[in-house]
This record gives C-alpha cells, structure tokens and sequence, in this order.
C-alpha cells in the first residue's frame, strides 16, 4: 500500500511538472509577433511558428498583428468652422510597423491610437466650414489622416487612411437643408422655363420676319396648319376665317381658298337656295 500511494505522488508530480513545462509552448500564427518580458525587461520577439516561454521566468504581455488593421470611430458632436454641430462618423486603417515601440511606447496601442484619431478628427472639423465637410470629405480625412499618423508615430503604428462615413446634423437643420435644396430645384427649373420661352418667342420672331418676307412661305404655312386643325378633331364642320391669304394663282388670277368659287359666290348661291326652298 505504501509503495502503490509513493507511486502515485510521483506519478502526479511528474504530471504536474510535465504541465508546467508544456504551458511554455505557444504556437503563434504568420502575421504574430509575441514580446517577450524576463524577469521584467524586454528581451525581444518570438514568433511566428511554435516558441517556447519559460514559465515562471518569462512572460508575454499580449500578442501583437502586423496585418492592416481598421477602426470605426464616431465623434461626439463637434462645432466647424461655421458653427454648425455635426457628428462625424468614420473608418481609420493603420498597422503597426516598429514592434518594439509598440511595446514600450504606449500602454495599450490600441487605444492610444483611436483616441488620438478621434481628437484629430474633432481638431479638423473645427477648421473647416460645413459645406466643406459634405463636399471635400476626402481632402478632410487625408489632413486628419496625416496629424493621426505624425502623433501614432512615437509608438510605432503606421496610419495608413481615413475615411469620413456619415456625417450627423440634428433634425431642424436638416429641414432646413431640405427646404433649400427644394428651392433651389425650383429656380433652377424656373430659369429653364424662361430660357425655353425665350428661345421659342425668339424662333417665332425669326418666322414671323420669315413669313413677312416671303408671302408664298405664309401661304404654305397657313394651308398646313388649317390642314392639322382637320386631323385633330373629328367633326365634319372645320371653322375657315375669312381673311384666309390667297394659296395660288391661276392665269394671272388668284385664286380662292375654298375651292374654285369665291366665297362671294358661294354667299349668293347658298341665298338662292334658301329662296327656292321658301
């Protein structure tokens, strides 16, 4: 019994020695870098591929990706250049690139780096004007993305863009956009109503000094359109005035618009057969 209770104290004690070496082994992936801490002090990087820390001695703080990497970050509600409250949403990519500054130049790289960007942010949005805020946003993300990138620097991370989502305005100002978007939409069809009129009255004055040079052009013009009132309606009675122009001539004479008889001999002809008829 003795020895069987010796036995397993060894066995579990082996156990246990055998899991205190084994903790050591960690597998790290191809974009992974792990710092290493012995005792204390920065002893480098491991990795990637399977490294071994000894347990007790050494220590990794954290694990650090050298892939491009994206936050998304909103602004509390910050004044431009013009007094206009906006909130401002956007993206931000940066990678680290100095490892070692990574690791010793700030607490949490992370963190540091969107907070500063959100400060940048706020910085820039006071210095330009709204409407430059809806229609340049990539001029604005390019200048935030070049201050971010100069503070992030100091501990080893590379800002490569910023780029501006949405940007946030409290309801009554966005009535009040709506309401002047709606009229200048009605100026400018109004101006293209009065250009168009004003093309047309001046097409009709180019034919009417057209017409008045050229009597056989008007003639032609009137026929057409006592011919058009014919298509559009469909009563057989068509209203003719009588100052209709002559259409033609016929042996030096000219000749009647209804017809081959005048509207003087039709007249007479029409009273003679109510008279018959009385």
């Amino acid at each position: 019994m003795v020895n069987v209770a010796g036995l397993a104290v060894e066995v579990l004690v082996v156990l246990v020695v055998a899991a205190v070496l084994l903790s050591g082994v960690r597998i790290l992936k191809e974009w992974e870098r792990a710092p290493v801490l012995s005792l204390g002090r920065y002893r480098g990087l491991r990795g990637p591929g399977v490294i071994y820390i000894v347990p007790f001695i050494n220590r990794v703080p954290f694990v650090i990706s050298t892939r491009l990497q994206v936050v998304s970050f909103k602004t509390e509600q910050t004044f431009t250049k013009d007094n206009v409250p906006v909130v401002v949403d956007s993206v931000m990519y940066f990678q680290p690139f100095d490892l070692q500054k990574v690791v010793l130049g700030a607490e949490n790289y992370m963190m540091a780096t969107q907070l500063a960007a959100q400060t940048t942010l706020r910085e820039v949005i006071g210095q330009v004007s709204f409407d430059d805020l809806l229609t340049e946003r990539e001029k604005i993300g390019a200048n935030a993305r070049g201050v971010i990138d100069s503070k992030t620097e100091v501990w080893g991370v590379k800002v490569t863009s910023v780029e501006i989502r949405d940007v946030g305005i409290p309801a009554a100002l966005q009535d009040a956009m709506s309401r002047n978007a709606q009229a200048e939409r009605e100026r400018r069809a109004r101006v293209t109503l009065a250009l168009a009129e004003f093309e047309a009255a001046q097409k009709m004055v180019d034919a009417a000094d057209l017409y008045a040079n050229n009597d056989r052009a008007f003639q032609l013009r009137w026929m057409n359109i006592i011919y058009e009132l014919g298509l559009e309606g469909k009563n057989t009675m068509l209203l003719i005035p009588s100052n209709i122009p002559t259409a033609g001539a016929a042996a030096g004479m000219p000749i009647s618009p209804v017809g081959v008889m005048g509207i003087n001999e039709l007249t007479k002809k029409a009273k003679a057969a109510a008279d018959e008829e009385k």
